[in-house]
């Protein structure tokens, strides 16, 4: 029960040998790494007795990696996990700022299995060749970094055209009960293969490379049971877009969603993982499902058949107990599901299809859908595109093409290989689609999108995860919304929100009034899927002579300074930078597209800092009044302003603040630019815990209405630092410009671990401390 995956290891390896070269799919494991079942068993025993009661599933993988299941105390929603991950996965983007704070480290390897991927500096214009050749070449000096820092310190490195991390991570890495942490929050899309796999920032990444057990606050379990069966036009991504409805952006907050009961058979291996990709927009840690035989049928095909023999071996452990108890039960019967479409500006507004024409209507969205995108790290498996391209035929066959532009993203190079070669490719190509690059493109921001002014207010369909603001073409007047490859497919084809394909007609290019017919596709390739091209670099057992520079005159890369330590003193009179009004995402903290380029330069990408949120003194982005000059300018100007005068700030917000991408940056640029509190009405997880890594105080209000007590002129005092400790509010004295004051109470959910972060000046710094 103890399975050895790499070059050498011959009890119960993997098909073939990672460095060599395959004739089928096969997964790339490093030597030495390793699934013990027999480990997980004894865990989750040791756990089981100690509680004394069944156990989730969710709970069994988790508690089954912990660092000390005998002493380790667990409450869930209170007390913090020490864990054991198995893997670590790094998109290009947040891995340029892990690994170099992995350098900033000292030491000379990463203690667990890594892998880099080359998905996000890759911008859609053209096609995907085009694209490719010059995201190569614009971004030469990056991938140089990532590929010899891979090199230098154990990493391997999957390069740009390989596809997008969670599939590749789908296709290679997870299995059923594996702990992966990734730098990215769509990291849950490994849940679909029975893996706990979890988005965090750089700065955890760095903790687990280093060998250093990973805190995580031990969550709550949120139970979805799925009764009846898919059907028709109905998919996997209708379940999550209806409990994304239910629970909306902050519902899954400090939980695991667990999918159960016999609905779960009629989802295929890569619809569970759409349906636990798109988690990560409820707020939730993460989503995971029972292993069961459509599991076991995607490990077979994609050369993993010796994992699925020993996952059938030790299936107890990789399904809940009977009689577990969840913190919340939701229950979906998929028969009476509905296709949905949700948007526009945030994942959680969902509507029946068969609603959404007569809802833009009445709210004046525009109908004319200007360009369907259907791919992504969401929807991007064979079935997905078999099921787009079902639909394309029929539109052919009828004379039509698509009314809207239409444009492919495969997930991955092996996807795109094998629907070259089955034929997919040509039909959605043939219907008006432009099949785009190995990578995430338009759905992070990665388009260069022509064919509508700034400003112009459009409607677009995708089949992504997320739809705020401004995040595909950077154009606040774009109204994007999410569904089915499906739906965006029929979507596309009419040209109209005002379509529902399970009852109106298209007029074929003879006049003739006609129905497209259910959408259908094999779950997985009759032949065994083609790998394509050999994308990936391992790095060597010898790499003392492997140089890793960064110029000093770079605009891309820069060396790490350490953040300064506390003074041990109260932080006083902070000036209010910003007071936000309404949601603000990672996308507003930090936004992506086009600032991608520096997110390996922290004091270049420092210049996008909150440029994305409102401020409500004026109701408008990037304009805050500088208190020192008495004029107006963008907020990082302001900022850097402050910090030149030795003025430090507080930024104050609204709910789940810093909800979306896992992008440490947001965390790293205010206290690059001189912040040091956040104080809000309450965080996503993934930012409050990438706030405390970089030594912010992360702070809420005890009595949300005292954001309302804030003006944008105030200073803020924190106290009570001297005798910081969990579970010991702070106070805040807020000092307002006509003289008077409020004394307020202040929570926060620091442990004492990351207390000494703060002390410290960052969790960096602490492990330079430790060693």
């Amino acid at each position: 029960a103890y399975l050895v995956l790499g070059e050498g290891a011959r009890r119960l390896h993997v098909s073939a040998a990672f460095n060599a070269k395959p004739k089928v799919a096969m997964s790339r494991f490093e030597p030495g790494t390793s699934i013990s079942y027999e480990k997980l068993h004894e865990n989750i025993d040791i756990v089981r007795k100690r509680l004394n009661r069944p156990l989730t599933l969710s709970e069994k993988i988790v508690y089954g990696h912990l660092d000390d299941p005998v002493g380790q105390d667990i409450a869930r929603g209170r007390t913090y996990l020490r864990l054991r991950p198995d893997r670590v996965a790094m998109q290009d983007a947040t891995a340029q700022m892990a690994m170099l704070q992995f350098i900033s480290s000292g030491l000379p390897k990463v203690a667990v299995p890594s892998t880099i991927h080359c998905d996000h500096l890759i911008e859609a214009q053209i096609g995907g060749v085009e694209d490719l050749k010059r995201a190569k070449e614009v971004n030469q000096e990056v991938y140089n970094f990532l590929a010899t820092a891979g090199a230098k310190y154990g990493v391997g490195f999957w390069k740009p055209g390989s596809g997008i991390i969670h599939q590749i991570i789908l296709e290679n890495y997870a299995y059923p009960g594996v702990l992966l942490i990734g730098t990215d929050s769509h990291t849950p899309n490994g849940g679909g293969l029975g893996s706990i796999c979890i988005g965090v920032g750089g700065a955890d990444a760095v903790d687990v490379m280093a060998g250093i057990p990973w805190e995580l606050k031990c969550p709550n379990v949120i139970g979805v049971k799925l009764t009846g069966s898919l059907s028709g036009w109905t998919s996997p991504k209708d379940v999550i877009l209806k409990v994304a409805g239910i629970l909306t952006v902050k519902g899954g907050t400090g939980a695991i969603v667990e999918y159960h009961g016999p609905g779960v058979d009629s989802i295929s291996c890569t619809g569970m993982a759409t349906i636990c990709n798109m988690g990560a927009e409820i707020g939730a840690t993460t989503s995971v499902f029972p292993y069961n035989h459509r599991m076991k049928t995607y490990l077979n095909k994609t050369g993993r058949a010796d994992i699925a023999a020993l996952a059938d071996e030790h299936k107890d452990d990789l399904v809940p107990d009977k009689g577990c108890k969840y913190d919340h039960v939701i229950e979906i019967n998929l028969s009476e599901l509905k296709p949905h479409i949700n948007g526009p500006f945030t994942p959680d507004l969902a509507h029946p299809v068969s609603e959404i024409g007569a809802v833009a209507e009445k709210n004046g969205w525009p109908l004319e859908v200007k360009v369907g995108l259907i791919g992504s790290c969401t929807n991007s498996s064979y079935e997905d595109m078999g099921r787009a391209a079902s639909l394309a035929k029929q539109a052919l066959d009828k004379g039509l093409k698509c009314k809207a532009a239409f444009t492919v993203t495969p997930g991955s190079e092996q996807i795109r290989a094998t629907i070259e070669r089955d034929g997919f490719s040509k039909i959605l190509r043939d219907v008006g689609g432009v099949v785009l690059a190995n990578a995430c493109g338009p759905c992070i921001g990665q388009w260069d999108r022509k064919d509508v002014k700034m400003g112009e207010k459009n409607t677009i369909v995708t089949s992504y995860n997320r739809n705020f603001t401004s995040r595909n073409d950077a154009n606040p007047a774009t109204h994007a919304f999410v569904t089915s490859p499906e739906i965006v497919t029929a979507l596309a084809i009419a040209g109209t929100l005002k379509f529902d394909p399970e009852t109106d007609y298209l007029t074929a290019a003879n006049g003739e009034k006609f129905k497209l017919e259910p959408p259908n596709g094999d779950e997985l390739p009759a032949r065994d899927f083609d790998p394509g091209q050999d994308t990936y670099q391992h790095p060597p057992a010898e790499s003392g002579s492997v140089m890793v520079d960064v110029s000093p005159t770079s605009t891309r890369l820069q060396l790490l300074e350490p953040f300064d330590k506390w003074n041990g003193k109260d932080l006083e009179d902070l000036q209010v930078l910003i007071k936000v009004k309404g949601k603000c995402t990672t996308d507003h903290i930090s936004a992506a597209g086009p600032w991608l380029k520096f997110r390996g330069h922290l004091d270049n990408i420092s210049n996008n800092m909150l440029i994305g949120a409102i401020n409500i003194e004026n109701d408008a982005v990037n304009k805050i009044k500088n208190r020192l000059t008495g004029e107006y300018g963008g907020v990082p100007d302001v900022a850097r302003h402050y910090k030149a005068n030795g003025l430090s700030w507080v930024v104050v917000g609204d709910d789940n603040y810093g909800e979306g991408s896992s992008r440490e940056h947001a965390a790293l640029e205010p206290r690059h630019l001189g912040g040091r509190v956040i104080l809000v009405k309450s965080f996503a997880r993934i930012h409050e815990t990438n706030l405390k890594k970089q030594g912010m105080l992360p702070l809420t209000f005890a009595d949300p209405t005292d954001y309302d007590k804030i003006r944008p002129d105030d200073k803020i005092s924190i106290t009570g630092l001297a005798t910081f400790a969990p579970g010991k509010p702070l106070k805040g004295v807020v000092k307002h410009g006509d003289g008077s004051q409020d004394i307020i109470n202040l929570n926060h959910t620091f442990n004492e671990n990351q207390v000494e972060w703060f002390h410290a000046g960052s969790a960096l710094n602490r492990m330079k401390e430790l060693q």
